[in-house]
């Protein structure tokens, strides 16, 4: 009965990060298929893109709350077996960046691969599910990268290393009341995003990495293009 009710957790969170919103927060406010926009990617930052700032924000909100409920449904369903906590956790960024819903098939029609986004908002929602207060260090930090330096995809890496630092030093100091396999959930997680983001780490390095245009890197490059013109 539990191997059932462990499969049951693992597969409701996978078909809980599935869901979309992204794509359907976008083509609800413009009619346009996000995937076809910029890096083609169904999660906030590209919404933003896309949609504009609080189409972004809502899409963030709906990511990170699929997070949270996969791992509490997982918590409540087998509260004692922490693994099933952790797998649901990382089902459910897995549904995210591959989802069921989205196929992709290539010019012949065949299936080529199942598309998303990067993984971010539901690990922050996933580490949150995991433990509540994990949210106030996780967002600042991802705050902290993503309106400084402007790369969406260093402040989405920040979440699973900041949850995998959090939940290890909690080990670390309280290994009877704190299980080692959340700590092993930011580890996965960073795994995750960083096959996720191997493009993004190509144009970090070529210099051609995206901007997000409400950061301060964004603003000083362009008062520093201007100081140049004048």
């Amino acid at each position: 009965m539990q191997i059932l009710l462990s499969l049951l957790a693992v597969a409701v969170a996978y078909i809980l990060g599935s869901i979309p919103f992204g794509l359907l927060i976008v083509c609800l406010r413009t009619g346009k298929d996000v995937r076809k926009i910029e890096s083609g990617r169904t999660g906030g930052t590209n919404v933003l893109r896309a949609a504009g700032f609080w189409a972004g924000l809502f899409t963030v909100v709906l990511d990170v709350s699929k997070g949270i409920l996969a791992v509490w449904l997982a918590k409540y369903i087998l509260p004692d077996f922490y693994w099933v906590h952790v797998l649901s956790a990382t089902s459910v960024i897995l549904g995210h960046n591959y989802s069921i819903f989205l196929p992709e098939y290539d010019e012949n029609r065949k299936f080529k691969r199942l598309s998303g986004g990067a993984g971010g908002t539901p690990a922050l929602g996933a580490a949150i599910g995991l433990w509540g207060l994990s949210s106030l260090i996780i967002l600042l930090v991802g705050v902290i990268f993503f309106f400084t330096l402007g790369y969406a995809s260093i402040a989405t890496l920040s979440v699973p290393t900041a949850a995998m630092i959090i939940f290890g030093i909690k080990y670390m100091v309280d290994p009877f009341n704190n299980p080692f396999e959340y700590a092993a959930f930011g580890l996965i997680a960073l795994l995750l995003l960083g096959l996720a983001l191997r493009p993004n780490f190509v144009k970090l390095k070529n210099g051609t990495e995206r901007v997000i245009p409400i950061s301060l890197h964004h603003y000083l490059k362009k008062k520093k293009e201007t100081d140049q013109t004048n």
